[in-house]
């Protein structure tokens, strides 16, 4: 029998160059100004802080008396509110508050921006955020994630509907998200290329994993909840008979945005969150979920659809708006939206919309 004290395990040193996140950032900057590639640089360094902040929680929450569990209370949103999302939601609003850089921040768990009246006068940003994707994974100890967006602030200071927030998705400077899974993962673009990063805890750095992210233009997954199956118009359930109907196709769903997002980004094929009978607009929130990621497909030469338009188009009439999602492989999206387009030929048509 072997002792396990008599085992070594070796240590790997790392093969390639250790660029950090905020070195990185510091290089994508060729189309800014010296002053915003300043201020914008500055603000991802904050949010590395936020997500080192909120991933050293998770893996604690277990262990901590009041860390898990629901808070009572509900959201704008009418849903019903965990602690992790209150802690995560003041830790953007804690790292950002000392910063001197966003003006407002606004979050799918605040009603209204959150506005920091010290920073105004220079910083004209506003970060635009879910701090806890995929909450209801969290006391269970699966993945979670948060999302992020920076948008130029245009509006008046302290307008509490944000108005100026309400433009289409093109207007982001940036967005990102944070996978909190085995490893930490921090996903970002500044509109040119998608790059990802680990976090070494040891030496509290994200590290470069991958550079320039391409999505292939066809994949294997597609990641929906099928559980909505009868709640969804014929055409997605068209679609769903397809892909059980044929070869090389894989459902993949863990009820997390950002994780089954990831999946896709590095694998390829497609979400679909389809509007249903109760919420024809879909659950995704536009400005802190859809968008953002939307930006990231994008550059990463995939696609962003509600099903009809380019998501990116979209210009909501609320700081909450919601809208569908199909997003992934550029290929498995438009085969998404082909079935919902000879859905809708065949209703102006008059055409029975039911198949076999």
């Amino acid at each position: 029998m072997v002792n396990p004290e008599q085992i070594i395990i070796p240590e790997y040193s790392l093969d390639r160059d250790c660029t950090t996140l905020s070195r990185h950032v510091l290089q994508q900057f060729s189309t800014f100004t010296a002053a915003e590639a300043q201020d914008i640089s500055a603000i991802m360094n904050r949010i590395a802080l936020a997500a080192k902040l909120i991933s050293r929680r998770l893996s604690r929450a277990g262990l901590m008396a009041g860390a898990l569990g629901f808070t009572g209370e509900t959201n704008v949103q009418g849903e019903s509110v965990k602690k992790m999302d209150v802690y995560a939601n003041e830790v953007f609003i804690s790292v950002f508050k000392q910063s001197g850089l966003v003006c407002r921040l606004a979050s799918e768990e605040m009603e209204q921006p959150y506005y920091i009246p010290e920073n105004c006068p220079i910083g004209r940003y506003t970060l635009l955020y879910d701090p806890i994707d995929g909450s209801s994974n969290v006391d269970i100890n699966l993945n979670v994630g948060s999302i992020f967006a920076i948008r130029q602030q245009e509006g008046d200071d302290f307008d509490p509907q944000a108005k100026d927030l309400l433009q289409h998705g093109d207007k982001q400077i940036a967005a990102g998200y944070i996978l909190y899974g085995p490893s930490t993962i921090l996903v970002y673009s500044l509109g040119k290329g998608v790059h990802s990063f680990i976090l070494d805890p040891s030496l509290g750095e994200f590290i470069l994993a991958e550079e320039n992210i391409t999505i292939p233009q066809h994949g294997p997954v597609y990641s929906v909840n099928e559980g909505n199956y009868w709640q969804w118009e014929e055409s997605i359930r068209e679609y769903i008979r397809y892909v059980h109907r044929h070869d090389g196709y894989t459902a993949r769903y863990s009820g997390a945005l950002v994780g089954d997002f990831h999946r896709i980004l590095m694998q390829g094929g497609v979400f679909l969150y389809p509007g249903t009978n109760k919420n024809p607009e879909g659950k995704l929130r536009l400005l802190y979920e859809s968008a953002p990621l939307a930006f990231l497909m994008e550059k990463a030469n995939g696609k962003a659809s509600t099903g009809t338009e380019r998501l990116l188009d979209i210009v909501p009439k609320k700081l909450h708006a919601r809208t569908p999602l199909f997003i992934g492989s550029k290929e498995d999206v438009e085969l998404v939206e082909s079935f919902i387009a000879d859905w809708m030929r065949r209703k102006s048509e008059g055409i029975s919309l039911v198949s076999s």
